[in-house]
């Protein structure tokens, strides 16, 4: 990890696990899914122009930072990112959010027009005013224990993300494997929590950014139709459908990071 710059930082009476890859341009912050650390995210990373500067951090009570006392809400997270941001030293940047992720990047837009420049938002929808996935896998998501038992998670991973995975769940498993640390009970009670109080449905139409929305057509966790709809409220934003399922973009990054880079430096050529 050489190339990375790992540490913590004490933010908003959190601490906070970030990793920052130093290249030149505007940076690409992360946001990752609920009860992922920042190394599950390393595929995309490494498919990324390696000169471009990317922030990964772990959220309360996920990979390396401490469960927080409290439940938190989106808008707390949003504030306590850009906090985080300026005592990195950064202060315009663009925003991926992946799944759960996807939320937070959009509150972080929301709540920083002028400092979040581009918007990247996959395999995610509009929180608890949505349309869900099936009651069965979504059953399956109550619990972090996918992070913590590799065979479980191979044995639900296709059900459960859909797209290539249905044929190679140890996959996932192994990036499962190479996180730090799985999260907390609790750390993950609490983003299930500050998802189930929070959506963006009346807010999409304020969202000014240009946004790319991400999708897979086998997604179980967030059927596509939330794509389209978010595409339509969202008034700068372009769909990029693919035939994969909903963590296609760690398990299928060479693919797909293409498209997202492309979208970054120039919004107006489609993907």
């Amino acid at each position: 990890m050489s190339d990375y710059d790992e540490r913590y930082l004490a933010v908003a009476g959190q601490r906070i696990r970030v990793s920052v890859r130093r290249g030149t341009g505007i940076p690409l912050v992360l946001c990752n899914g609920i009860g992922a650390s920042l190394e599950v995210l390393e595929p995309l990373v490494a498919a990324v122009d390696p000169e471009t500067t990317v922030i990964r951090f772990d959220v309360p009570g996920t990979g390396g930072s401490p469960t927080s006392v409290l439940p938190y809400g989106f808008p707390y997270l949003a504030w306590m990112l850009g906090r985080a941001l300026s005592q990195l030293g950064y202060g315009v940047v663009d925003v991926l959010g992946l799944s759960w992720g996807g939320a937070l990047a959009q509150q972080f837009a929301f709540q920083n027009p002028r400092r979040c420049r581009r918007l990247v938002l996959v395999a995610t929808g509009t929180g608890a005013v949505m349309v869900p996935g099936h009651p069965r896998v979504l059953g399956k998501m109550l619990t972090p224990r996918r992070f913590r038992d590799p065979n479980y998670a191979a044995s639900i991973a296709g059900e459960l993300y859909g797209g290539k995975v249905r044929e190679h769940g140890d996959d996932v498993a192994r990036i499962f494997l190479a996180q730090l640390h799985a999260g907390s009970k609790v750390g993950y009670i609490h983003q299930l929590l500050a998802g189930s109080v929070w959506t963006s449905l009346p807010a999409l139409p304020m969202i000014r950014q240009q946004t790319l929305i991400v999708a897979g057509t086998d997604d179980p966790i967030i059927p596509v139709v939330n794509a389209r709809i978010m595409n339509r409220l969202l008034p700068h934003s372009r769909l990029h459908l693919h035939s994969g399922g909903h963590i296609d973009l760690v398990t299928n990054a060479p693919e797909l990071a293409p498209v997202i880079v492309s979208f970054l430096r120039n919004p107006g050529v489609s993907p």
